[in-house]
C-alpha cells in the first residue's frame, strides 16, 4: 500500500494584486467588490467562500489536517474558520508569513505544521480536480500533478495566460527533470503543442524545506517554490515522481475570472 499524508499547506498570503486592479467592462456585486479590492481573493464567495471549495476537494481526496499561510492582516479569514464556519471535515490551522517575501518563504513558515511528514502544498486561488489531489495523496513519495495546456485552455485559462505558469520536464523515468518558470515563446515552442504545466500543487517531504533557506531570492525580491523546486532537483538531489491530468484547474487570480469560476462551480457542493 502507498504511504498516505494527510497534510495540506496552503499558501493563501499573496497580496491580490492582479485581483485589485479594476478591469474594463468587468463589474462586480458589491460583496465581490469589496473583498476584490482587498485582494483576498480565496474569500471570495460564490454561494460559499471559493476557498471553502478547495479545502472540500481536499477532504474529497483524503485530507484532513490543513494549514493555512497567512499575513497579519487576515484576521477576518481567521474568524470565519475559527468562528463563523469552522469546517466540518478537515481540522484547520494557521502560519504566519509576517512579510511577503514569496511562496518558498511562505512555505517555510509552515516548517512547525509539516514537521516531520509528506505534506502537500497549493494554491488558495486555484480549484484543483480531486482526481489530481487523490494521485498526490496516493502517490506513496514526493511528487507533483502536471497539467496539459490543451485541459487548462478546456477551463478557465486563456491560451496567454500559460506564460505565467512554469513548463515542467519529465524524464524518461516518470521523475521531474527540469521546471522553466514564465516560459519565452522559444521555450513554450519547443515543449511542444500540448506542454505539461504547473499549477503549483506538489507532494513534498520534510527535506525540501532546505531548498527553500537555499533558494536565491529573485530580482522580485522574494523566495519562489518553481525556483526552490529547480534547486532541490537539480542541486540538492531530490526525487519529485510525475503524474498527469488532462482536466482543468479553475484560476481565480483576476476579476476577469470571476464570471466564469462562478459558472463552473454551480452544482458543486463545498462541504470543507
Amino acid at each position: 500500500m502507498p504511504l498516505e499524508t494527510d497534510k495540506a499547506v496552503i499558501l493563501a498570503r499573496g497580496l491580490g494584486k492582479r485581483m485589485r486592479r479594476a478591469e474594463e467592462g468587468v463589474r462586480l456585486e458589491a460583496g465581490q467588490e469589496a473583498v476584490a479590492a482587498a485582494g483576498v481573493k480565496a474569500m471570495l464567495r460564490f454561494g460559499r467562500p471559493f476557498l471553502d471549495y478547495v479545502l472540500s476537494a481536499l477532504a474529497d481526496a483524503g485530507f484532513r489536517r490543513v494549514c493555512l499561510v497567512l499575513g497579519p492582516e487576515h484576521d477576518a479569514v481567521r474568524e470565519y474558520y475559527t468562528r463563523e464556519a469552522p469546517p466540518r471535515r478537515v481540522r484547520v490551522v494557521f502560519a504566519l508569513q509576517a512579510e511577503p517575501l514569496g511562496t518558498a518563504d511562505a512555505l517555510l513558515s509552515a516548517s512547525d505544521f509539516v514537521a516531520a511528514d509528506d505534506f502537500l502544498v497549493l494554491n488558495s486561488d486555484n480549484y484543483y480536480p480531486v482526481a489530481a489531489l487523490t494521485a498526490l495523496f496516493e502517490m506513496g513519495e514526493p511528487g507533483t500533478v502536471l497539467f496539459e495546456r490543451e485541459g487548462l485552455l478546456a477551463g478557465n485559462v486563456p491560451a496567454e495566460r500559460i506564460r505565467d505558469y512554469a513548463v515542467v520536464v519529465a524524464g524518461p523515468d516518470g521523475y521531474l527533470a527540469d521546471i522553466i518558470e514564465k516560459p519565452d515563446p522559444a521555450t513554450l515552442r519547443a515543449a511542444g503543442e500540448n506542454p505539461l504545466v504547473s499549477m503549483n500543487v506538489w507532494r513534498l517531504s520534510p527535506a525540501f524545506l532546505e531548498a527553500c533557506r537555499q533558494v536565491e531570492v529573485s530580482v522580485r525580491g522574494e523566495r519562489e517554490l518553481p525556483q526552490a523546486i529547480r534547486l532541490a532537483v537539480r542541486s540538492l538531489g531530490l526525487r519529485l515522481k510525475v503524474a498527469r491530468s488532462s482536466e482543468p484547474v479553475l484560476d481565480l487570480s483576476r476579476r476577469g475570472d470571476i464570471t466564469a469560476v462562478a459558472e463552473r462551480l454551480r452544482g458543486i457542493e463545498a462541504d470543507p
